[in-house]
């Protein structure tokens, strides 16, 4: 069984999307598509932008949602084709990437996920803006203990990303304490985002958000689609954008969906563009799953034996 995966923000790098781009017209019409959509043009944002500009979140969460859509494209990853392989696959999403998960699940159209994904990153820039917040990766130690240490310094377990990794999201002086004060055995990283996602300083970027989903028609998913709330599959178009909603203010369960995954018989997990850290948490979480990261087109036909192998 395949497990497809679409990763989610600080998986872009500059110039991710140059070698996708040199000699084909036709992904180079797709993108220029892509970024009529998302209003924001991501020709530019995927080949010539630097490191800071594609950090910023109103450019990085679009970039990344073109990016897997892209990839997905290329490897032939239709909803059609993934109705067709029916309990074969399941489809997963980190974070932003719930949004592209559910256009190959077929709930949304590339044309719904780009135009929701510019609303949320949009929103979700200026949120961040609104007050000093950071985010902090805490690696290793006992899970109770990390826990209790980011509620002790007045900040939100954002991400639960298995595999010993847990992100922490608050106010810039909450992350301060948790770096310069750790829980045993483990490492706080800071990490280089713009706000606390997944926490409550996000409540304005919600609000904005549910109203684009209100004017958005949603399909029932052709496929399993796991969700971040809590690893479960989701049954019908509305229960799926409910929960990429409510995502923006509640945490990550990237733990339950790997957990999901074990639970389905999973034997391989295929990331998409820009790939690479949700393959990694799976060696790491998932002991004996194989997995395949698309980085770049020299990835593509490692990609679909990999799918081949798994779904035959």
């Amino acid at each position: 069984m395949l497990a497809i995966v679409c990763p989610g923000q600080g998986s872009q790098t500059p110039g991710l999307l140059t070698p996708w781009l040199e000699n084909d017209d036709a992904t180079a019409a797709l993108l220029a598509e892509y970024s009529g959509y998302a209003g924001t043009d991501l020709i530019a944002h995927g080949t010539t932008s630097d490191e800071e500009t594609i950090r910023d979140t109103a450019v990085a969460q679009p970039l990344i949602v073109a990016s897997t859509l892209l990839s997905a494209n290329a490897l032939g990853l239709t909803p059609g084709r993934l109705s067709e392989l029916g309990d074969k696959v399941l489809v997963s999403g980190h974070s932003v990437g719930e949004i592209p998960a559910a256009a190959l699940a077929g709930v949304l159209t590339a044309q719904q996920a780009l135009e929701l994904i510019s609303v949320r990153a949009t929103a979700m820039a200026e949120a961040a803006g609104a007050e000093t917040t950071g985010m902090a990766a805490v690696l290793g130690g006992a899970e109770e203990e990390v826990l209790t240490a980011i509620e002790s310094a007045g900040l939100t377990p954002a991400n639960l990303n298995g595999a010993g990794q847990i992100v922490a999201a608050g106010s810039q002086a909450g992350i301060d304490r948790l770096c310069s004060n750790p829980p045993a055995r483990a490492r706080a990283i800071p990490l280089k985002v713009a706000g606390a996602f997944h926490t409550q300083y996000m409540a304005p970027a919600k609000r904005a958000l549910s109203a684009a989903a209100q004017s958005t028609s949603a399909a029932h998913p052709g496929v399993t689609l796991l969700s971040n709330r809590d690893g479960a599959a989701v049954h019908t178009g509305s229960d799926v954008l409910d929960q990429i909603v409510d995502q923006v203010t509640r945490p990550v369960r990237w733990d339950s969906c790997m957990d999901s995954m074990r639970e389905a018989g999973v034997t391989g997990v295929l990331e998409l563009l820009p790939g690479g850290t949700l393959a990694g948490l799976a060696k790491r979480a998932m002991k004996g799953t194989k997995t395949c990261a698309v980085k770049s087109p020299d990835d593509l036909s490692a990609a679909a034996e990999f799918i081949a192998e798994h779904t035959a």
